[in-house]
């Protein structure tokens, strides 16, 4: 978690999204950021869980630019003692809390408020032919959304997404 220090007053704020100095800091590592993503959802969406494959891993810096979200990150580090595991967390823009997602892991977020946009760095590239997902309401990895099934949206290739039980073949 990455919590900047945030400059109030009359006017309004300020605060350094990015310092790469804090961020090394904070995560114990440095990291060169080459693409910027952003996304606007309405509440209930469900996008993820998101990854890419072999060479084209990608750590992820996510903020929530304009509403709430709750982000999930799950390790998919086939020798890691949390394998399997999931950690969420909800980032607003409210809170201005950022989430550090380093490679290995899939990403995901449900949206809470009426809106969000979603912005997110990544350490690579988009690759389509690298890119995978796991059906993110799968019952072992059991992740509360915190949306209600009925008023969740999901796109259809995130339904048609495989099993956890089926991410081994990904991993090779």
């Amino acid at each position: 978690m990455i919590d900047p220090t945030v400059f109030e007053d009359s006017r309004g704020y300020f605060f350094e999204s990015f310092h790469l100095e804090k961020f090394r800091t904070a995560v114990g590592r440095s990291i060169n950021f080459i693409q910027d993503n952003e996304s606007l959802s309405k509440y209930g969406v469900v996008r993820g869980l998101h990854f890419q494959r072999g060479g084209w891993g990608q750590a992820k810096l996510v903020r929530a630019q304009w509403g709430a979200i709750l982000d999930v990150a799950v390790d998919i580090r086939p020798d890691s003692e949390t394998f399997g595991r999931y950690f969420s967390i909800e980032l607003s823009a409210k809170n201005k809390k950022q989430l550090f997602v380093p490679e290995g892991f899939m990403h995901g977020f449900s949206v809470l408020s009426e809106e969000a946009i979603v912005q997110y760095k990544c350490s690579q590239l988009y690759n389509k032919e690298s890119e995978a997902g796991i059906y993110p309401l799968d019952k072992s990895l059991a992740i509360d959304w915190q949306i209600p099934g009925e008023e969740m949206i999901i796109s259809e290739k995130d339904r048609n997404a495989l099993p956890f039980s089926e991410i081994q073949s990904f991993l090779k």
